[in-house]
C-alpha cells in the first residue's frame, strides 16, 4: 500500500471513487492561545494492490515540535478493508477521509500530522501556528 495524497482541509468527500478535497491549508494564524481549530479533514488516497487485499488500520498523531503528541491515546483508528482488485486491472485505490474535531493547538510553532498505516509510518502531513497579522 502507497499513500498517494495526505492532506490537512476544511472537508473533503468521496464522490463515486473520486477523492474531492475543500480548503487545504498548512497555517493557522492565531493570537490567541492555545488556538482551538474546529471542524477539518485528513484527506488520504491510498493505492493498493491484490496483495495488499483484506483489513488494514490508520493511525494519525498530531505532534507538537518536541515530539508530543497532542491526541487521545488511540482516537483516531481507522479499520478498513480494501476492496477486491477489478479484472485486468494492476492496482485499486481507496480514499479515507477523516474528520477532526476541536483540535487544540497550546503554541505558535511547527507541528505534524503522522499517519501510519498498520502500524508503520506512511506519511506525514506538516501544520505551523503562526501570530495572525
Amino acid at each position: 500500500m502507497e499513500i498517494l495524497t495526505a492532506c490537512l482541509c476544511d472537508s473533503a468527500k468521496d464522490y463515486q471513487g473520486k477523492l474531492c478535497i475543500l480548503g487545504a491549508f498548512d497555517t493557522i494564524a492565531a493570537n490567541e492561545l492555545p488556538a482551538t481549530h474546529p471542524n477539518c479533514a485528513i484527506a488520504l488516497r491510498i493505492s493498493s494492490v491484490a496483495e495488499d487485499l483484506g483489513s488494514h488500520q490508520i493511525n494519525v498523531s498530531l505532534l507538537d515540535s518536541e515530539g508530543k503528541n497532542l491526541l487521545p491515546a488511540g482516537a483516531i483508528k481507522v479499520n478498513f478493508a480494501l476492496p477486491v482488485l477489478p479484472e485486468n486491472h494492476h492496482f485499486t485505490t481507496t480514499n479515507c477521509i477523516i474528520n477532526l474535531q476541536s483540535i487544540v493547538l497550546p503554541k505558535h510553532g511547527n507541528y505534524r500530522l503522522e499517519v501510519f498505516l498498520d502500524g508503520e509510518k506512511a506519511g506525514k502531513i506538516p501544520l505551523q501556528v503562526v501570530p495572525q497579522n
